[in-house]
């Protein structure tokens, strides 16, 4: 039976955490582990999870979980998996996890990640994306999308905010030609457990990369977390879609996009945006939109 938001597990493996109300990320490690289980060892880096999940004596993880260098995540999992394997006791069933912040994947953890894809490790690496580099104080990461103010790119009359876009890893490890690579958000909790559960019965190196609103770094209120996860896929800032077997599958399209501007202006974080900076975001969200609907084929609207 297909797991959804009905029929997942009562189980709780993630639990008793620090994190922030409305943890966006909190929410991917919670609602992954209920998929995959209690014989699943995590990895984590240094990150938001590890900071506000290891505090001890009070182990937030229900199965076995490390931390890792901030660097390291995919390699971690790469020896782990190595190890089990080695002893004859990783069975199917016993699924090697990493979880990783956008700044732990797209920037200094990206070359143990792109390693573990070309060997094709049997492990699942997770992003759970807020758009910067949360635990150590917001700053900037190249996943922090254009116009939005962190503490390295603080927006103010002069300055927008960040002047870069975000780093397409989707299609970079759909590229090394990965056995399975999905987009996913907190906001479509039903897309989610349906990927995590796919990636689970996969063999080879699988990555899921999920849209995890932060409370604290975009500014909003923390019971608006799911609200922000769902809108940012329906004014199309974000896509939920799937690369396996060489083809891209489009999961879900809005066709009319809902509004971009009252997406942004609910979040602080955007307070410098002009209505030219947001005219300038429509117009790149229908470019990479464009590329979408070229090489996918939709799975439903």
């Amino acid at each position: 039976m297909s797991v959804n938001a009905r029929t997942m597990s009562d189980d709780e493996l993630f639990y008793g955490h620090k994190a922030c109300p409305g943890c966006g990320g909190a929410l991917v490690v919670r609602q992954a582990l209920k998929v995959l289980g209690k014989d699943a060892v995590a990895a984590l880096p240094a990150g938001c999870m590890s900071a506000t999940g290891f505090n001890f004596p009070q182990l937030a993880f229900a199965n076995n979980a490390m931390i890792t260098p901030f660097a390291a995540t995919a390699s971690v999992l790469s020896g782990i998996e190595a190890g089990l394997r080695a002893q004859g006791i990783k069975p199917d069933g016993c699924t090697v996890v990493g979880f990783a912040g956008d700044g732990g994947t797209a920037d200094i953890g990206l070359q143990a990640l792109s390693g573990a894809i070309d060997r094709n490790d049997d492990v699942l690496y997770f992003c759970y994306d807020n758009e910067a580099y949360m635990n150590t104080g917001i700053q900037r990461s190249s996943e922090t999308p254009f116009g939005a103010s962190t503490t390295t790119t603080p927006a103010g009359p002069s300055h927008p905010g960040c002047v870069t876009g975000k780093k397409d890893l989707f299609a970079m490890v759909a590229a090394q030609g990965i056995p399975y690579a999905a987009t996913a958000s907190i906001g479509y909790p039903n897309d989610l457990l349906k990927k995590v559960e796919k990636a689970r019965d996969i063999r080879g190196t699988r990555f899921i990369h999920v849209m995890a609103p932060c409370p604290v770094g975009w500014g909003f209120p923390s019971s608006d977390t799911i609200a922000l996860g769902k809108g940012i896929v329906d004014c199309g800032l974000w896509y939920l879609a799937e690369y396996e077997d060489g083809r891209f599958t489009l999961n879900r399209d809005p066709g009319r996009f809902a509004s971009v501007a009252d997406h942004l202006r609910s979040q602080s974080r955007y307070r410098a945006l002009t209505d030219a900076d947001i005219v300038t975001i429509e117009a790149h969200r229908d470019q990479v939109w464009q590329r979408l609907r070229q090489r996918c084929s939709c799975e439903s609207s």
